[in-house]
């Protein structure tokens, strides 16, 4: 086992679109650009994203995406379109787009944490 140091990695989100930023994103916190990858252990890198309300949106994504999630109860369907998501917080967006490229293990929680907005 080498060094498995945590590196600090910003991003630039300005003119990007969120999925395309998302998946360089899960990359670098999965730690699947480094050599001394290992799918069972977590050496991925913090990663700093800069400027996230300025991301573009391609097609009408603004008016026609909607997040859904579901309570697991009947009629528990939630849905919030993405324009008022942005209104909230512009960083929601990537962050779920990031979190919904991570494998759905018990690593997912941990490395969204190495998420930082500024």
């Amino acid at each position: 086992m080498g060094n498995h140091k945590h590196h600090k990695i910003e991003i630039d989100a300005a003119g990007i679109a969120p999925g395309r930023l998302a998946s360089k994103v899960a990359t670098l916190l999965m730690g699947k650009h480094k050599p001394s990858f290992e799918s069972h252990q977590d050496h991925g890198d913090s990663v700093l994203i800069l400027n996230a309300e300025q991301a573009v949106f391609t097609g009408k994504k603004l008016v026609q995406k909607i997040y859904r999630h579901h309570s697991m109860h009947p009629g528990g369907l939630k849905e919030e379109p993405i324009n008022r998501v942005i209104k909230k917080d512009p960083r929601e967006v990537i962050r779920l787009a990031i979190s919904k490229m991570l494998p759905k293990n018990k690593m997912r929680v941990d490395r969204m944490k190495r998420v930082y907005f500024k």
